[in-house]
């Protein structure tokens, strides 16, 4: 059964919304006030405090750690440098992807894989006859995600060592009020922001200290509605959303290269060898047949379809997933798996898988739209990912 996190006293007071939600072995709040708005608007304005414990982490510790990992993700460990983090997919024999998530180098033989989903067995079936320890220490570990635009000014409250030099997709260990934490300059919003890992006996601790430090700098805690919003806004894929891991698909269909999710980019072909090397190179020379792309709504298609049946439009007050499907006149080209209107851009976006041929920015398409019961179909338009870049993520 789920439980609470270790900073469940803090959260459990702090959510006057009562809206929680499951997310691996733990529960965790949707939102923490009834809308979640004030949530959203702290991640892209100030800065937001996020419960990320129910990730899934592993220690890999010993002399073929390096050969472990390099042998399960799809990108070159020897060119990750101790203090660097890897955002990766891992594949199975026939290159469909397992899984994404992110890599720390620890120390030349200590790394830690975080994963939305288990893997510790898949680690162990690949580390047959290597000179390595796989870690569970998931229930060990507690992680906050410090995201937004203040965040490195709140750090720098309590952080003793100089946090500006912490540079994108980096992480460092330090000190804070006595407790020993792993920050990492990195998250799922596409914004400027830390995750922080820290024994889970000093998580309450922590979680004061951070709330103190960020309460001139309009700190705010942020549920998993919010989250929802940024990540799309980002670009980011959710797995078990805009994919199915191919350990838990039932049809070809459901299986997926990382080509066809938007994570090409993570697979490095020159590697001797990796799981799932032989099929991927096949699927490269192939090209993927469907892609992850963005897509904007077009709003005077919207505002139309509503006026119809005469309603003013109607916009999600949340983010959605689902498999909407996606069109070329009559034919049916795809299906659009998540989508929010983004209050920052002011746009109504998606992100949706469909046929390459359809996938060039610019290109138009038609996504279902339901209104009053009745199935219409509204105008997009594809546009390249991330929908929201800002300069301050990497600067």
């Amino acid at each position: 059964m789920p439980e609470p996190t270790p900073f469940y006293p803090r959260t459990s007071q702090l959510c006057k919304s009562m809206m929680w939600r499951y997310w691996g072995e733990y529960f965790v709040p949707s939102s923490y006030e009834v809308h979640h708005d004030i949530e959203y608007y702290a991640i892209r304005n100030s800065a937001a405090l996020i419960d990320i414990t129910p990730l899934y982490k592993y220690d890999i510790i010993g002399p073929d750690a390096a050969r472990l990992v390099d042998r399960v993700i799809t990108r070159d460990v020897s060119k990750c440098k101790v203090g660097q983090v890897y955002y990766s997919a891992w594949c199975d024999e026939d290159g469909k992807t397992l899984q994404d998530g992110t890599i720390f180098r620890i120390g030349d033989d200590c790394f830690r894989i975080n994963a939305a989903d288990p893997t510790f067995r898949w680690l162990q079936l690949n580390a047959v006859g290597m000179n390595v320890q796989i870690t569970d220490v998931t229930h060990n570990i507690a992680a906050l995600a410090l995201q937004g635009p203040l965040s490195r000014e709140i750090l720098k409250q309590i952080v003793h060592s100089s946090i500006e030099d912490l540079k994108f997709f980096r992480l460092t260990e330090e000190i804070i009020e006595g407790i020993p934490v792993l920050i990492s300059r990195s998250g799922y919003t596409g914004d400027l922001g830390y995750e922080i890992f820290l024994p889970v006996d000093e998580a309450v601790q922590l979680y004061d200290v951070l709330m103190s430090a960020g309460k001139a700098f309009g700190i705010t805690p942020a549920g998993n509605l919010a989250l929802d919003i940024s990540r799309i806004e980002a670009g980011f894929v959710l797995i078990e959303v805009d994919y199915i891991s191919a350990e838990k698909a039932i049809l070809e269909s459901q299986r997926y290269t990382p080509f066809e999710i938007s994570l090409g980019w993570t697979v490095n072909l020159e590697k001797e060898n990796f799981v799932g090397r032989k099929k991927l190179v096949e699927a490269a020379k192939k090209g993927p047949a469907r892609q992850i792309v963005g897509l904007e709504v077009n709003w005077d298609e919207l505002e139309k379809a509503f006026q119809e049946n005469g309603l003013p439009p109607q916009l999600p007050s949340a983010a959605w997933r689902g498999g909407i499907p996606v069109y070329n006149g009559d034919r049916q080209i795809g299906k659009a798996t998540s989508g929010c209107w983004s209050p920052t851009l002011k746009k109504y976006i998606v992100l949706s898988t469909i046929e390459t041929d359809y996938a060039k920015p610019g290109t138009t398409v038609d996504m279902e739209l339901t209104v009053e019961y009745q199935r219409k179909q509204v105008l997009a338009e594809v546009a390249p990912l991330p929908f929201f870049n800002p300069d301050r993520k990497k600067n």
